[in-house]
C-alpha cells in the first residue's frame, strides 16, 4: 500500500461530499433540459446537507460519467464545449451552494480536440484543472469513444479542503493511474462512471489509502473510505450527501482498543471511527477542533498500522539478515 504522506498533525478537516444515481440511458432533451436536470441533483444535494450537517453546504459535488450529454456517436456530435451553457449553468451552482464542481462531460477545446474529461469547478465557478480520461473504451472499429483523444497524465489538484484527484469509469480497469495518484498526494480520487462495480473500487482505496467518491449512472454511487470499505452508498436513482474527514488514523486490532470502544470511553463524543471487526481494523477522526486525532491514538496508547508495519518490517529484516528476496 502507498504509504499516506502526514503533513504534521492537524486538527479535524470535515468535508461534505455529494455524489448521485443518474440513470441517463439514451435520454437526449435539448441541452438546457439536461443541464437544469443536473442542476436539480446538485440542489438536492445542498438541500440534504443543509438538512443533514447543520445547514452546511456541500464541499463537494461529483456528477457521474459524460453527465452533461450524450454517451454514444461520433465524438464531433456529442462533444461540447465548456464554456457557453455549461460553464454558466454548472459554475452557477458552484457559487449558489458554495461547493466545488466536477462536472463530467464529452469535451470539446477545438474543432479537432476531443476527449471525456472531469472538469473541477471551484466554490466561485472558476475552472481549477481538468482531468482527461487517460484510457477510452475502444469501439470495434478501433476508435477510441466516437473518436476522443486519449488522456496523457494524472493531475492531483489542490481544492481548498485538500488534494482531488480523478479517474473516469474504464481508468478503474487500468492499474496505472491509482498509484501516481497516491504518490501526488490525493487524499480523495473521484470517480465519474457508467459502471457501478465495488470490487475494485474497494481495492483501489485500500491499496492506495485515499477515499474515491464514486457518481454513477446505475445501481450503485458510494463513498468509500481508506479502509477499503463502503462508508456510505445508494442504489436507486437520487443522490447521496455524506460527511468524511480528511485527518484520520488507521488502527488495526489491538486487544486494548476492544474495537474502539477504549477511545470512546477516554474520548466520547470527541472522537468518531468506523471499526470493522471482519477486517480487525478501523478508521478513526476526531470531532475536536482543539486535538488533532493523531494526538488522540497517542495518548491512549494506540499505533497507527502504517508506523506498526514498518517497525515490524524492521524487526523482521534484522532477525533474517535482510529483507526477503522477491526473486
Amino acid at each position: 500500500m502507498e504509504e499516506r504522506v502526514m503533513d504534521g498533525e492537524k486538527g479535524p478537516r470535515k468535508v461534505i461530499v455529494g455524489t448521485a444515481v443518474h440513470p441517463m440511458y439514451g435520454w437526449f432533451p435539448p441541452m438546457d433540459e439536461r443541464l437544469d436536470a443536473l442542476a436539480g441533483g446538485i440542489d438536492n444535494m445542498a438541500e440534504q446537507a443543509a438538512q443533514k450537517y447543520d445547514g452546511r453546504h456541500p464541499d463537494l459535488v461529483v456528477l457521474p460519467e459524460s453527465a452533461v450529454w450524450g454517451a454514444s456517436g461520433p465524438a464531433a456530435e456529442k462533444c461540447v464545449p465548456l464554456d457557453g451553457p455549461v460553464l454558466d449553468v454548472m459554475g452557477g451552482k458552484a457559487r449558489e451552494h458554495g461547493t466545488n464542481v466536477v462536472v463530467s462531460m464529452f469535451l470539446r477545446e477545438s474543432d479537432s480536440d476531443y476527449s471525456n474529461a472531469a472538469v473541477f469547478l471551484d466554490r466561485e465557478g472558476q475552472v481549477v484543472g481538468i482531468y482527461r480520461k487517460v484510457f477510452p473504451v475502444v469501439g470495434s472499429n478501433g476508435v477510441l469513444e466516437g473518436g476522443v483523444a486519449a488522456g496523457k497524465d494524472f493531475p492531483v489538484f489542490d481544492l481548498d479542503f485538500g488534494k482531488v484527484g480523478a479517474q473516469i469509469c474504464y481508468d478503474m480497469m487500468f492499474d496505472e493511474g491509482w498509484p501516481v495518484l497516491a504518490r501526488k498526494g490525493a487524499e480523495l480520487v473521484v470517480w465519474p462512471t457508467q459502471s457501478p462495480q465495488t470490487a475494485r473500487t474497494r481495492c483501489r482505496a485500500l491499496r492506495n489509502g485515499y477515499y474515491v467518491v464514486s457518481s454513477t449512472w446505475r445501481n450503485n454511487a458510494a463513498v468509500y473510505e481508506p479502509t477499503g470499505m463502503i462508508a456510505a452508498r445508494i442504489t436507486e436513482p437520487g443522490v447521496l450527501v455524506h460527511e468524511i474527514d480528511l485527518e484520520y488514523a488507521l488502527l488495526q486490532w489491538d486487544a486494548g482498543l476492544r474495537e474502539g470502544a477504549a477511545m470512546t470511553e477516554r474520548y466520547g463524543g470527541r472522537v468518531g471511527y468506523n471499526y470493522y471487526a471482519s477486517e480487525d481494523r478501523g478508521i478513526f477522526w476526531s470531532n475536536d477542533p482543539e486535538m488533532p486525532i493523531r494526538q488522540m491514538v497517542r495518548e491512549a496508547g494506540f499505533t497507527e498500522e502504517q508506523e506498526r508495519w514498518d517497525h515490524d518490517r524492521a524487526c523482521q529484516d534484522e532477525h533474517r539478515g535482510g529483507p526477503p528476496s522477491l526473486e
